[in-house]
C-alpha cells in the first residue's frame, strides 16, 4: 500500500514538474462522451426526446436540433488554450475570450465589445453556450458555420486586427504550438483549418443543459419554485409569448426577428440583418438570441440596450412599434404587439429567466497561455481562477428512473 501510494505520489510531482509543457487533454468535457472512434459526441438526456427543431413551440421533453461535435479531446483542448491566448490577436493585447469570457455567460458585461487600441464595437458580445446547435451565427444570423463566423473577428481590423499570414507567422514561432498542433492532429502543417477546426471545437463543447429548468423538464417537478413555474407560465402563454421565439430547450428559434429595439441616444438605427442579407424587410433584425444563462450576460439586446432582465422583458409591453426611431418603417415581427403584462406577471418572467441558469460545466480558465501572455479577459476580470478543466460534477440522469 506504501509503495503504492509513493508511486501515486512520484507520478502528480511528475506531472505538476511538466505542467508548463501543457500536455493536452485525452478527456472530453463532461458534456461530451468518448466514442469508438476516438470523438467526443454530445451525451444528454435530451437526445432521448423527439425534436420539433423549426416545427412547433416545444414542450418540457422535446428533443434539441442538430449538433455539431465529433472533435477528438486533444482539438477541443488546443483551442481551448487558443481561444484564451492574446497571440491570435496583431498587437497582443485581447483573445477570444476578452469579449467572450466564462465568467460572464460567454460574454462579456459591456453594452459595445472593445476591440484592439480599445476600439468599441457597433454590437455587444453574443453568449457562446450552446453554439453547436445554431445554424446562424452573429447577430445578424450571416454565418452558417463557427470555422466561418471566427474568421470574422480575428481579422476585423477594429476587432483582433489580425491577417491569415500575421497569425501563421505567430503560432508557427512559438514551439509550444507546433507542438500542441502536431499533437493535436497527427502532422506537422499548422495550417490555417487546423486553427479554425481547434477554435471551433473548444466553442463547440460549450454545453449548458443541466440548469434547474432541465431537472423541472425531465421530470423534477420541485426543481422550481413556485414563483419561477408562474414564469414558466406567462413564458409559454398565448398573452406573453415568449416560447414562440424563445423555443424549449434552446431557447431560441434561431431565426431573425425585428423587433424595433432602440438604439442608444444619437446613434443611427442599426441595420441588422439586412445590411449582410440584401433583404430590406429584415432591416433592424437580429437572429434571436438564446435565453440560457441569460441572467449573466447582461446589458441585453444587440447593443446593450437594456441593463436588466426586468428592463429588457418590460420592453415587450410597450405597445408595438412604440420605440421605432421617427422616419423608420420597420417590419415588426408579428409576435410583437401589446400583451399589458403586469408588474407581477414581468416580476415572475424574470424569476423563471434566472432558473435557466447552468455553468455546472465550465472550462478551466487556463493560467498560463503558450505564448506568455497573459490570458484574455472581459474587462474588470480579475486573472484566471481555480476552475478546474473537467473537474466540475456530472450530471448523470437515469432514464429508467425519470418519468
Amino acid at each position: 500500500m506504501r509503495l503504492l501510494t509513493v508511486c501515486l505520489l512520484a507520478l502528480v510531482l511528475g506531472r505538476a514538474a511538466t505542467a508548463g509543457e501543457f500536455v493536452l487533454s485525452a478527456y472530453c468535457p463532461p458534456a461530451l462522451r468518448l466514442d469508438d472512434a476516438g470523438n467526443c459526441v454530445l451525451h444528454s438526456q435530451y437526445q432521448a426526446y423527439a425534436s420539433l427543431y423549426d416545427k412547433g413551440v416545444g414542450g418540457l421533453k422535446t428533443g434539441l436540433p442538430p449538433v455539431r461535435d465529433g472533435f477528438t479531446p486533444q482539438q477541443i483542448d488546443l483551442g481551448r488554450y487558443l481561444f484564451f491566448d492574446p497571440l491570435l490577436s496583431a498587437d497582443g493585447s485581447i483573445a477570444c475570450s476578452s469579449c467572450h469570457d466564462p465568467e460572464r455567460g460567454f460574454s462579456d458585461g459591456q453594452a459595445r465589445s472593445i476591440g484592439v487600441q480599445g476600439t468599441p464595437l457597433q454590437r455587444s458580445a453574443p453568449s457562446l453556450w450552446n453554439v453547436a446547435f445554431m445554424q446562424r451565427l452573429l447577430w445578424d444570423g450571416s454565418k452558417a458555420s463557427l470555422e466561418e463566423q471566427l474568421q470574422g473577428p480575428l481579422y476585423a481590423a477594429e476587432e483582433m486586427g489580425g491577417n491569415p499570414q500575421k497569425l501563421l507567422a505567430a503560432l508557427r514561432g512559438n514551439a509550444h504550438y507546433r507542438q500542441l498542433f502536431s499533437s493535436a492532429f497527427n502532422d506537422d502543417s499548422l495550417d490555417l483549418a487546423q486553427i479554425y477546426t481547434a477554435l471551433a471545437a473548444f466553442e463547440s463543447s460549450l454545453i449548458s443543459l443541466n440548469s434547474r429548468y432541465d431537472l423541472y423538464a425531465h421530470g423534477v417537478h420541485s426543481a422550481l419554485t413556485g414563483p419561477e413555474k408562474e414564469g414558466l407560465n406567462v413564458f409559454r402563454s398565448f398573452v406573453a409569448r415568449c416560447a414562440e421565439c424563445h423555443t424549449p430547450p434552446l431557447f431560441t428559434n434561431q431565426q431573425i426577428a425585428v423587433l424595433g429595439v432602440p438604439e442608444a441616444e444619437g446613434r443611427p438605427l442599426d441595420p441588422g440583418a439586412a445590411a449582410t442579407s440584401g433583404d430590406d424587410s429584415q432591416r433592424g433584425g437580429f437572429r434571436v438570441p438564446s435565453l440560457r444563462n441569460v441572467a449573466l450576460t447582461a446589458p441585453y439586446m444587440h447593443a446593450g440596450n437594456f441593463d436588466s432582465l426586468r428592463e429588457a422583458a418590460a420592453f415587450y409591453t410597450g405597445g408595438r412599434g412604440h420605440a421605432v426611431p421617427e422616419g423608420e418603417n420597420l417590419n415588426l415581427h408579428w409576435h410583437i404587439w401589446d400583451p399589458e403584462l403586469s408588474d407581477s406577471e414581468l416580476d415572475r418572467l424574470v424569476d423563471f429567466l434566472m432558473a435557466l441558469t447552468d455553468q455546472s460545466f465550465l472550462p478551466e480558465i487556463p493560467k498560463t497561455v503558450p505564448s506568455g501572455l497573459p490570458p484574455g479577459r472581459a474587462p474588470g476580470l480579475a486573472p484566471p481562477g481555480t476552475h478546474a478543466l473537467h473537474s466540475h460534477p456530472v450530471t448523470e440522469f437515469d432514464h429508467e428512473a425519470l418519468p
